[in-house]
């Protein structure tokens, strides 16, 4: 019996692949910044929003990654097929410029991390994590590299270990969670930015983009050609999803508990960037939660930087007809991991640029969110479309909540708007 519950254990941990990593990345360092600063300001106040996000976010992924496994293409493809072409090239050059300006903050980031706790250079430990990154995705065959990156979302769990470090008053952290409430107009424009760095236009590329790849590796058909497998393979995504969502959402959680019962306890609400956060907390929670809280953002770093740069390739790429996929080799595909190279340098080049990077931080995140209404409109439109998803569209539960994450995300554009946001 005990055999058999681990073999059932095993095949279940073994269907976690582009869901898990697509939600591990979507705590990234610019992520844990902002979650960072809503529990610092606003202690356990906005923890509510965590749940009202999981359901939203959890069926903007599963239907980008319908798409992919139905179809076979990725999401910018489909999207190429169904709209304007000039629409799509130009959305996916502002998810490019989005996704740039996003990894020219985490690499900031993690370099000011790592300048805490090595007391190097900030930018030379940028240039390295980088380099790093790049080389991963260059030369190390992608199902290796994959394997690297599952490994990396374990670096997530250092912030459940920062709870067992600091004291936290249950009640209060309860009334957080079910009792929504706004104290403010500051507190509404934190709401919108928990928005825009939880529902982020490049999840959705990313995970329809993995979920063709993963086809390829495995040598099977789209359910549009082949529909025998289809529950089997729903049921798999479903899990996928649901899971990464779920501890994405979960360590954004953590994050704010331990912030709100340390920072905001202490009076020390202003904070700017996810080092300052870590530096804040040696002196209230001790070196052992400031180490665990630095490695956290280094190892998400590590894991977003790629999937931030892989979704602009994958996205440009599909909109261009180009050969695209992290399965070919660099002179494969060319055009594919130019734009991944692309990404990473000018990244890198607008961090030593002197741009403040909260600055750079707070105009992705306003793309982002601009961008992905019409994104999320467009992937809808597209599944529910029979001419490209066949007898296999999505149901009508899910439709219902994209569309309703769709409507949320165009109000909190709105709002944005409304509170002097742009």
């Amino acid at each position: 019996m005990k055999f058999t519950h681990r073999l059932r254990v095993s095949a279940r941990l073994k269907q976690l692949g582009p869901g898990l990593i697509t939600g591990a990345a979507d705590d990234d360092p610019s992520g844990i910044a902002t979650y960072s600063q809503a529990g610092a300001q606003f202690g356990f106040g906005l923890l509510w929003t965590m749940l009202l996000t999981y359901p939203l976010m959890c069926a903007v992924q599963l239907v980008s990654a319908h798409i992919g496994r139905v179809t076979g293409k990725g999401l910018a493809s489909n999207m190429a097929a169904a709209i304007p072409r000039p629409l799509v090239l130009g959305l996916v050059l502002l998810l490019f410029i989005a996704n740039t300006i996003n990894i020219a903050a985490d690499l900031a980031m993690m370099g000011d991390v790592a300048r805490l706790i090595t007391g190097l250079p900030p930018h030379w430990m940028t240039i390295l994590f980088a380099v790093v990154s790049l080389t991963l995705q260059l030369f190390v065959p992608y199902p290796r590299y994959a394997s690297f990156l599952k490994w990396l979302t374990l670096s997530l769990f250092a912030y459940f270990a920062v709870l067992l470090l600091v004291k936290l008053n249950w009640a209060q952290v309860a009334a957080g969670l079910f009792i929504p409430r706004i104290p403010g107009k500051e507190a509404l424009v934190m709401i919108v930015a928990i928005f825009g760095t939880t529902i982020s236009p490049y999840l959705f590329f990313w995970q329809s983009a993995q979920e063709v790849e993963e086809m390829g590796r495995h040598h099977e058909r789209p359910l549009t050609e082949d529909g025998t497998p289809a529950e089997a393979e729903f049921k798999r995504i479903g899990f996928d999803t649901l899971s990464g969502m779920a501890i994405s959402n979960l360590v954004a959680i953590a994050i704010i508990i331990a912030t709100a019962a340390t920072l905001h306890a202490h009076g020390k609400g202003d904070i700017q960037t996810a080092a300052d956060a870590a530096e804040a907390l040696r002196p209230i929670a001790g070196n052992y939660a400031f180490a665990l809280f630095s490695l956290g953002i280094i190892g998400t770093g590590l894991l977003a930087v790629p999937v931030l740069a892989g979704s602009a390739a994958y996205a440009i790429g599909e909109a261009e007809g180009w050969k695209s996929g992290l399965d070919h080799k660099p002179w494969e595909a060319i055009g594919f991991y130019g734009v991944i190279v692309a990404a990473t340098l000018i990244g890198l080049v607008i961090q030593f640029a002197g741009i403040d990077p909260i600055k750079a931080l707070f105009w992705s995140a306003v793309i982002n969110g601009v961008v992905a209404v019409p994104i999320m409109a467009a992937m809808m439109y597209v599944a529910s479309r029979r001419l490209t998803m066949g007898a296999l569209p999505i149901s009508r539960p899910l439709a219902i909540w994209g569309w309703l994450a769709t409507a949320v995300m165009a109000a909190a554009v709105i709002a944005m708007a409304l509170t002097g946001g742009f």
